[in-house]
């Protein structure tokens, strides 16, 4: 069977960021059935419903990459019990006007990683609920919640930790079994 195309949404600009490190780490334990297409979010303009009636370049580019992709992974930190306005901002943009959404229709998964060890719960509850909204499968299991420490994910993506790993393998083989029910 052929790659399934995934468009990867960090929440995170930061360059050493947990979250870059952990998408890395699902690429390399998905290879074999999964590529990943990285969509770049951190200069993206500002969502304004002005835009509705002539669309920026930027907006009509992210909205292209998203939908040549079969399905969709966010990658997200939380900020404030929340997620980053940074990620917000690029839902809002892919999202609008309403009845042009990007996203409606694809299977999603939503992972995370924080110092903490409850680190994400919060912001991956609000952003489910975003994405329920628009009209997205989101897997509902595992939910995960990666409790990050220096050296779980080395720079090339490879799991320090056995069980961690494991775990993120059975979630990597669930999305890909996701994303196969959805599209069947």
């Amino acid at each position: 069977m052929d790659k399934r195309k995934v468009a990867v949404l960090i929440g995170s600009l930061r360059e050493g960021s947990f979250n870059r490190l952990l998408a890395r780490a699902l690429e390399r334990l998905g290879e074999d059935r999964l590529v990943f297409d990285l969509v770049e979010i951190g200069s993206l303009p500002f969502y304004n419903q002005d835009f509705d009636g002539d669309y920026p370049e930027a907006g009509t580019a992210l909205k292209s990459q998203l939908r040549a992709a079969d399905a969709v992974l966010f990658v997200t930190p939380e900020y404030n019990r929340s997620v980053p306005g940074v990620l917000k901002n690029a839902i809002d943009l892919a999202s609008r006007p309403y009845g042009d959404s990007a996203f409606a229709g694809l299977p999603a998964a939503v992972i995370g990683a924080s110092v903490g060890t409850i680190g994400t719960a919060m912001a991956q509850q609000h952003l489910r609920n975003i994405l329920s909204y628009l009209d997205m499968a989101v897997m509902p299991q595992p939910e995960a919640y990666i409790h990050f420490k220096d050296g779980l994910v080395d720079e090339e993506g490879k799991v320090t930790r056995q069980d961690t790993r494991e775990f993120l393998e059975d979630f990597v083989d669930r999305f890909v079994e996701w994303i196969d029910r959805q599209r069947g």
